[in-house]
């Protein structure tokens, strides 16, 4: 920390000194003609002979990450948004005054340059500066290489020195902002209308999970940060949007892990006159088109691991899935007691007040999920825990429902809409005895989305896609920490 106090004083008094020759540490008066990879593309195939008389001037701007000084002349590693460009800085070329300035020049330093391309006697493409001006001076320095920036803590907490200084990082946020306009030209391409819906909501819902409450003072009411867009985007079903999404970000009130963050990206659509089955060969649509672009095939690593995303993926009921991966009779599956026994076998502490749809879910949260590595369609959901969800007309006792499974972790939840106000209000009551039970995760009541039911939703079917675990699959991240530009952290101890 002393190390660090000395060099920020002494980058401080390189600000006053530029300050005092005339020069303006933190200028706004220069503008780049070209990206550094423009002008590399525009000369790579151009030799050492062929750049000799090259007159072409090109004016690039950005932070020196790297310099080589040999007395009268230096090399310079500049890296802008795009890339990384060498410059070659004389004092023959720029002046003696203008060359003491750039000796002054920290690696961190933002500046901008115009100069000709050339090639040094390795081959490598070069600019050779005409004039150099000095945009920012960076008053800390940049963190050691493989010091700094491999310490997780400092990647995360301060990102911006992560993308600056690790070029596969600042790649993986290009990638994730090309999944994102991909899926958008998806959507908007197979008739789909995007629409923003409130953050805000007088009551939690659409979602069984722990809101953010906060509080407007002109209203005096409570609101809560939103956990789910659904029962808005259902609403414009009701007015007449046949096919709807939305991108943006959900809040949900729970832990944090390799797979969760308080604040995480979320597309939810909705379709009219269509059900879960439909959406189960859109998914797989959808997601190959991704993976073909991004990936270049439907046969994908993540984790040193092969993912084969090869259509058409497995479809298997909650029951199958557990019979077939816990390698028990299905027949045991259908008795509460038995599956109170099963559950305890696996060392679960299933409460006593626990359905056997909750018992099914927790055991297949544990039997099942984990080994779900290729993808893998899980269907006929219990009905008591999918408060949204139709009711199946052959076995009201489960859903028209699906969740997809890749590598082990849900990637989308979708359903046929429950479009009856009667049974949907009847769930609704159910869910608030048990939140009055102690279920802090159990649906509220939304009186107006009763009403909006009671006016007319035509059959529909629904999905959420969670865009963060979708980056996680297709750019092989370990951690949704590595996807969010700013994950939310601890704070910073002291």
């Amino acid at each position: 920390m002393e190390e660090l106090n000395e060099l920020l004083q002494q980058r401080r008094e390189k600000v006053e000194t530029f300050r005092a020759a005339g020069i303006n540490p933190f200028a706004n008066n220069f503008t780049p003609s070209h990206q550094t990879t423009e002008v590399a593309e525009l000369h790579a195939d151009n030799d050492a002979e062929h750049l000799q008389d090259c007159q072409e001037s090109y004016a690039i701007a950005g932070r020196i990450m790297a310099r080589r000084d040999f007395g009268k002349a230096a090399f310079i590693q500049l890296q802008d948004g795009s890339g990384r460009l060498q410059v070659y800085v004389a004092r023959d070329q720029i002046g003696e005054e203008n060359y003491g300035h750039f000796r002054k020049f920290d690696i961190g330093d933002i500046i901008g340059v115009v100069g000709v391309p050339f090639r040094t006697k390795t081959n490598e493409l070069s600019l050779r500066a005409a004039r150099i001006q000095l945009l920012t001076k960076s008053l800390l320095p940049l963190p050691e290489k493989w010091h700094g920036l491999t310490d997780v803590e400092t990647r995360y907490r301060q990102r911006y020195l992560d993308l600056i200084s690790n070029d596969e990082v600042r790649e993986m946020f290009y990638k994730r902002s090309r999944i994102v306009t991909l899926i958008r030209n998806h959507m908007l391409d197979n008739g789909y209308l995007e629409v923003e819906t409130p953050m805000m909501h007088p009551v939690a819902g659409g979602a069984t999970a722990r809101p953010f409450v906060t509080h407007h003072n002109t209203l005096k009411m409570d609101l809560c940060l939103r956990i789910a867009p659904e029962l808005y985007l259902k609403r414009l079903v009701v007015g007449g949007f046949d096919r709807v999404f939305e991108i943006n970000r959900n809040f949900r009130n729970e832990g944090i892990s390799i797979q969760h963050n308080p604040e995480f990206t979320m597309m939810e659509f909705y379709r009219a006159y269509a059900t879960y089955h439909d959406l189960m060969d859109y998914t797989e649509e959808l997601i190959c088109s991704l993976a073909s672009d991004i990936c270049g095939g439907l046969k994908i690593s993540y984790g040193g691991k092969e993912v084969d995303l090869t259509p058409p993926w497995d479809r298997l009921t909650m029951k199958e899935s557990i019979a077939k991966y816990g390698e028990v009779e299905l027949s045991i599956l259908d008795s509460v007691e038995q599956l109170r026994n099963y559950a305890e076998k696996l060392g679960l502490e299933p409460d006593k007040a626990m359905g056997p749809g909750k018992l099914l879910a927790e055991i297949f949260d544990v039997v099942v999920e984990p080994k779900l590595w290729h993808p893998t369609f899980i269907t006929e959901y219990p009905t008591e825990i999918s408060p949204l969800s139709r009711k199946n007309d052959e076995n009201p006792e489960v859903v028209d429902r699906f969740e997809l499974f890749v590598v082990g972790r849900e990637l989308a939840n979708a359903f046929s809409e429950l479009n009856d106000p009667i049974d949907q209000k009847e769930r609704f009551l159910q869910q608030l005895k048990e939140k009055a039970a102690g279920d802090d995760e159990a649906h509220a009541m939304d009186d107006d989305y009763i009403r909006a039911l009671e006016h007319g939703l035509p059959p529909t079917a629904g999905e959420g896609i969670g865009i963060d675990r979708l980056v996680m699959l297709l750019t092989d991240a370990a951690s949704i920490r590595d996807v969010i530009l700013f994950p939310q952290l601890k704070p910073e101890a002291d």
